[in-house]
C-alpha cells in the first residue's frame, strides 16, 4: 500500500506522512519508507517548476515509490501532486493508493509557493480521502487516515 499525502505547500502533508511513519511501528513495530517530494527534487537536482518539470518530478516520485512498495509493502508519500496526468500515472503503475488531501483555512506563511493552476482531486482517482488540517489536530488526522485505510483493505 501506498498512502499519498498531497496538497499545496504548508498543508500538513511532511507533518503528517512523518506521524504516520511512527504511529505505524506503534501498530506493527515496522519502519516504512517515506518519499518526500521536496527531497526528491533535491536529489535529482530538479529546479524545473512548470507543469513538464513538475510531472516529471511527480512521476519520478511514483517510480520510486512502487519500487519502494513492491519491496517494503507500505510506503508514506509527501508531495504536491497539482497535476491530475501525475495522480492518473501513479494509479496506472500501482493499485493499491491511498489518496490523501489536505487543505487548510487562512493563512499560514507560505502561500506565495502554491501552485496557481492547482487541478482539484475529484473521482479521478480510487480511494480519496479529504482531511482540512486547520479543523484537526494531528492526532485526530491519523485517525481518521487510519479508519479510512481499514475501511478501504476491507472492502477491496
Amino acid at each position: 500500500m501506498i498512502i499519498v499525502f498531497f496538497g499545496q505547500p504548508h498543508s500538513g502533508k511532511t507533518t503528517l506522512a512523518e506521524n504516520m511513519q511512527r504511529e505505524l511501528f506503534l501498530i506493527d513495530g515496522k519502519s516504512y519508507p517515506t518519499v518526500d517530494g521536496d527531497e526528491i527534487r533535491r536529489i535529482f537536482a530538479n529546479k524545473d517548476f512548470s507543469k513538464e518539470g513538475r510531472l516529471k518530478n511527480l512521476n519520478r516520485i511514483s517510480d520510486i515509490s512502487t519500487f519502494l512498495a513492491d519491496k517494503y509493502g507500505t510506503v508514506l508519500v509527501s508531495a504536491v501532486y497539482p497535476i491530475k496526468e501525475a495522480r492518473t500515472y501513479f494509479e496506472s503503475i500501482y493499485n493499491d493508493i491511498i489518496w490523501v488531501y489536505l487543505s487548510y483555512d487562512g493563512e499560514r506563511g507560505r502561500e506565495s509557493f502554491h501552485v496557481k493552476d492547482y487541478e482539484i482531486p475529484d473521482f479521478e482517482v480510487k480511494n480519496l480521502i479529504t482531511i482540512n488540517t486547520s479543523k484537526n489536530a494531528i492526532n485526530e488526522c491519523l485517525q481518521q487516515i487510519l479508519s479510512f485505510c481499514r475501511k478501504v483493505s476491507v472492502s477491496s
